[in-house]
């Protein structure tokens, strides 16, 4: 079920970055000034980063789906196998994470560790991207009441 919903979300993440883009693209050919420009920059930088996590949920949702998936040779999950034979026997589980996107397997031990499931890049670039689009619509709106404070 949980791999349903990663599906879902990755494919709703797309649905908003298109409707980023597009509207990222409409802002900057109707306005010519700074604050058009800034707002445009925005919500494209904005979808970039919505775009990103949907493709890390992607990752995580074939993680998750290799996980669940039973029959021979399931145990241990196939993400975990990746650390190793003995290490991969004492896994007991998994937990995902979605705030920073990944695949943890927990040990018999108590202890954890993440797997290489979802790209390294995703979660750095994400951030990035976000506090760009941030900055960007900060500056946009300081600029455009700036702008409106001048002219009246």
């Amino acid at each position: 079920m949980l791999f349903f919903g990663l599906l879902l979300s990755a494919l709703g993440g797309a649905v908003i970055a298109t409707a980023l883009t597009v509207s990222g693209f409409r802002a900057m050919v109707r306005k010519n000034e700074r604050s058009g420009r800034l707002r445009a920059a925005a919500l494209l930088v904005g979808a970039g980063a919505v775009a990103l996590y949907a493709w890390g949920l992607l990752h995580l949702g074939y993680a998750v789906m290799q996980a669940e998936d039973g029959g021979a040779g399931s145990a241990p999950v196939g993400p975990c196998r990746e650390a190793g034979p003995q290490v991969a026997s004492l896994v007991v589980g998994y937990d995902v994470s979605f705030l920073p996107i990944h695949f943890e397997c927990r040990l018999s031990g108590g202890g954890s560790y993440v797997t290489s499931s979802v790209p390294g890049y995703v979660n750095q670039g994400t951030a990035g991207l976000g506090l760009v689009a941030a900055a960007c619509g900060v500056l946009a709106s300081t600029t455009a009441r700036r702008t409106r404070q001048a002219v009246t």
